[in-house]
């Protein structure tokens, strides 16, 4: 699972959202399925088809990322395990005010402090102001209240890990103050605070304060208004209609290329529990999957959270049945499964990813034997 969903699962109650959610998501899958007999027959003709058009077979996806990692990133982070701080500083230093970036490679070096922070603990030493050590503090202290806690449901968490969890939340409000005030321009300790916001369950107008500060300095920051989703989806501190109106706002008045028309695509995806995929054929969200392929077509190539956006509209391409647009999608993508939707099937995600794909791509590849 990727740092963000890590955290904001962590803050919730997973497993429950999990059978809430997933329901839907299973049954449109099996519906899905009827393009094809559904049989392992069947089943089989998509893996050969998926092959026939050179895409990956299950054991080749990569269950940690959405996409590749920017160039020099993984060795960066072998390094800080290793207990290299200054790997970090280097990778950090040499992302500069690219915000988008920098908060991405923030929360992946908060993870490796959440779990040791011997190399932050020398890093801060060597700095004490260092406000890039200081914003990597602040993260892993809210990923670290998420360990406190634990990933069950409320009734099998202890009053004492709820007391840690609590406790620490509110320790990194602190640091996040003072990453701030260490880098005034930087909209990253602020985005870390929407994970707070939504595991102390800020009210709505703390919130938009909160959003007033990140926005100020980066608008159309992708993580943020990721985040910030989240907060407002019914699950968590709002409800769907209140999120898809968070979700149209962002991506009507994003330029394209920010890849923000992915929101109310994570909305849609969040808040149905309809039991068939009519909704999702709707002229509407068809609408919002162009609108999408615009984006994702206008966007930075190298935008490391690209592959979030192509992942969505692979699996809705595919459940519109616009097969060969969804597999020039998945082409995209493929060898990388740990994103939306396939996510939320944690130890699932690539058996998931690789059925609908494949649905696809058999899908094109008859198309193309039963040809003129």
């Amino acid at each position: 699972m990727t740092v963000l969903l890590w955290i904001l699962g962590i803050l919730a109650v997973p497993t429950l959202i999990a059978v809430l959610w997933l329901g839907g998501v299973f049954v449109k899958e099996f519906v899905a399925q009827t393009r094809g007999t559904g049989d392992t027959e069947d089943a089989d003709a998509g893996a050969e088809a998926a092959e026939q058009l050179g895409l990956l077979p299950a054991e080749r996806q990569n269950t940690l990322y959405a996409g590749p990692l920017p160039p020099g990133w993984e060795a960066a982070f072998a390094a800080v395990r290793g207990g290299d701080w200054r790997a970090g500083a280097r990778l950090l230093d040499g992302i500069g005010r690219d915000w988008d970036r920098r908060s991405m490679a923030v929360a992946q070096l908060a993870e490796l402090a959440a779990d040791e922070d011997e190399w932050l603990i020398a890093w801060e030493a060597a700095g004490p102001d260092d406000p890039d050590a200081a914003v990597v503090r602040a993260s892993s202290t809210v990923m670290l209240a998420g360990k406190l806690r634990g990933a069950q449901r409320a009734r099998h968490t202890t009053q004492e890990q709820f007391d840690g969890f609590h406790r620490m939340l509110r320790r990194s409000r602190e640091e996040i103050a003072r990453a701030a005030v260490l880098n005034p321009d930087d909209p990253t300790p602020y985005i870390s605070e929407i994970a707070v916001a939504t595991g102390l369950g800020y009210a709505h107008s703390e919130m938009d304060r909160l959003w007033a500060e990140i926005t100020a300095r980066a608008p159309h920051h992708y993580e943020a208004h990721w985040r910030a989703l989240q907060y407002w989806c019914k699950k968590w501190c709002g409800s769907e209609r209140l999120a898809m109106e968070f979700a149209e706002r962002a991506a009507s008045s994003a330029p394209l290329g920010s890849l923000l028309t992915v929101l109310p695509l994570i909305v849609h995806y969040e808040h149905d529990d309809s039991d068939d995929s009519a909704t999702d054929r709707t002229p509407e969200m068809i609408a919002r999957v162009n609108a999408g392929l615009a984006d994702a077509a206008a966007a930075d190539q190298t935008h490391p959270r690209l592959p979030e956006l192509r992942h969505l509209l692979a699996y809705y391409l595919s459940l519109q049945n616009r097969d060969e647009a969804a597999v020039e999608q998945f082409r995209l993508v493929d060898g990388y499964v740990n994103a939306l939707p396939w996510r939320y099937h944690g130890n699932g995600m690539t058996a998931r990813y690789c059925r609908i794909r494949n649905l696809s791509a058999q899908a094109v590849v008859s198309a193309g034997n039963d040809g003129p």
